[in-house]
C-alpha cells in the first residue's frame, strides 16, 4: 500500500509526518519515542523533512535547548495527497473481491479493532 501511495515520502518519512500530524506539536525525543526509533534515526528524518518543507521548528518554551515540530501546510496537504492514492488504490483491489472474501475481510477487521480496543490503543 505505501508503493501505491506514491514516493514522495520514504516510509519512515511518511509515518514521522503522519505522527507529526496527528500528535504535534512533538519534541524530536518524543517523535522517537512514539515510533520507536532511536534519537538519531528521528533526527535524521526531521532533517530530511524539514528540507522537503513538510515540517517546521520552534523552539520549545518548557525547554530552550529543545525545539518541537509541527507539520506544515504542505505536509499536512501532501498526507491528504497520499491517503487519498492510498484509499483509491485499495478500493479498486476490494472491488475485485467475491462476497465471501469481503466478508471474510470484515470480520478481520471485527477481530483486529478488538484486539486495538483490549490494548488501550
Amino acid at each position: 500500500m505505501r508503493q501505491e501511495a506514491g514516493g514522495e515520502l520514504s516510509p519512515s518519512q511518511s509515518a514521522a509526518l503522519t505522527t507529526i500530524e496527528c500528535h504535534g506539536p512533538l519534541t524530536p525525543s518524543e517523535l522517537a519515542a512514539r515510533e520507536r526509533i532511536q534519537r538519531p534515526t528521528a533526527t535524521r528524518v526531521l532533517a530530511r523533512l524539514e528540507e522537503a518543507g513538510m515540517i517546521a521548528r520552534t523552539g520549545d518554551p518548557a525547554d530552550r535547548r529543545s525545539n518541537l515540530v509541527t507539520a506544515t501546510p504542505a505536509g499536512s496537504a501532501l498526507l491528504v495527497e497520499l491517503r487519498a492514492r492510498r484509499d483509491a488504490w485499495m478500493a479498486g483491489r476490494l472491488d475485485t473481491l467475491s462476497p465471501e472474501d469481503l466478508a471474510a475481510l470484515d470480520r478481520a477487521a471485527g477481530i483486529l479493532e478488538r484486539m486495538l480496543e483490549e490494548d488501550g490503543a
